[in-house]
């Protein structure tokens, strides 16, 4: 288990250098910073100052090297647009996003696995179709559409919930339905495969010959097997809830890592955009690599692949 462990870490790693490494230099390939960073009304003196106050007209791998060695540290630099610290922003407003992400993956389980058992129960019938289509017109909706439509239904029309804010648990009803849409149809397709799969073994049939009872089968011996690839298909949906939240939070006005980088975007300003996809980035690797450690527990075969 150590050496499996062991591996992983090292490839969580690379993998993290490299988005680093990324991170910085496309936000330097974008243009000229001195001159984003001064605004269009600048003069050339006022881009050469810029310029020697960030540390710009430093040779780029020395810059990359500071930042990468302040980086490592949670230093992040200071922000042009919000004149604070890129750490405390982020840590601000992280509380959002996981709550959110939260919301969404928890909607998304509850929606998606029961539809799963029952299209594999079901395969064939019209159950097995209608829960495939369902699964389809999640795949094929646009979120930031339903996210409209629900605001305007719910929040407008009917008065339910609250379409902006982060006031209440009622504030994330919405927005984790949004997210959870994203996620509903691969949990629902994967689910009804492995429990086929798992429904279909020989371990199967000898519960059934020893007079289990079908909720045992299905439940106990036939969805815990199944349950090996939902779990990392579902650690995988979280990082792209936590880092595709961007559409949602802007469209529901809540103020977390995803609307900090669609300000910071809008207003060029680079040292959060770089934390913030670092920062995503790492909780995505982080979710990856314990989707692994899980799966190597639920099934040993696993850690001498």
């Amino acid at each position: 288990m150590l050496r499996f462990f062991l591996r992983r870490f090292t490839v969580a790693v690379l993998v993290a250098l490299t988005v680093l490494t990324l991170a910085f230099l496309l936000t330097r390939l974008s243009g000229d910073l001195a001159i984003s960073i001064a605004g269009p009304n600048a003069t050339a003196a006022d881009v050469e100052t810029i310029r020697q106050v960030y540390g710009l007209n430093r040779p780029l791998h020395v810059q990359y090297f500071d930042w990468l060695g302040r980086a490592v540290q949670g230093d992040f630099g200071d922000s042009f647009f919000f004149r604070d610290r890129v750490a405390n922003l982020i840590a601000s407003r992280m509380s959002v996003t996981l709550t959110l992400g939260l919301v969404g993956l928890g909607i998304a389980l509850v929606v998606s696995l029961p539809l799963g058992i029952l299209a594999a129960v079901r395969e064939g019938t019209w159950v097995d179709r209608a829960v495939s289509l369902v699964a389809l017109i999640g795949q094929a909706m646009p979120s930031f559409w339903l996210g409209l439509v629900l605001m305007v239904v719910f929040g407008l029309q009917l008065g339910w919930l609250p379409i902006s804010g982060t006031g209440s648990w009622e504030h994330y009803v919405m927005p984790g339905v949004v997210l959870a849409f994203s996620a509903i149809p691969s949990l629902t397709r994967l689910t009804r495969s492995g429990m086929i799969e798992a429904l279909a073994s020989d371990y199967i049939r000898t519960a059934r010959a020893k007079g289990l009872s079908r909720l045992s089968i299905l439940v106990k011996h036939g969805f815990r097997n199944a349950a090996i690839p939902v779990v990392s298909i579902a650690a995988v949906q979280l990082g792209f809830m936590l880092g595709g939240s961007i559409v949602i939070e802007t469209v529901f006005a809540l103020h977390g890592i995803g609307y900090l980088a669609w300000e910071s975007i809008s207003k060029n300003d680079f040292p959060v955009v770089q934390a913030v996809v670092l920062v995503l980035a790492l909780l995505y690797i982080g979710l990856t690599l314990a989707a692994d450690l899980l799966n190597a527990v639920l099934d040993p075969r696993l850690r001498t692949g």
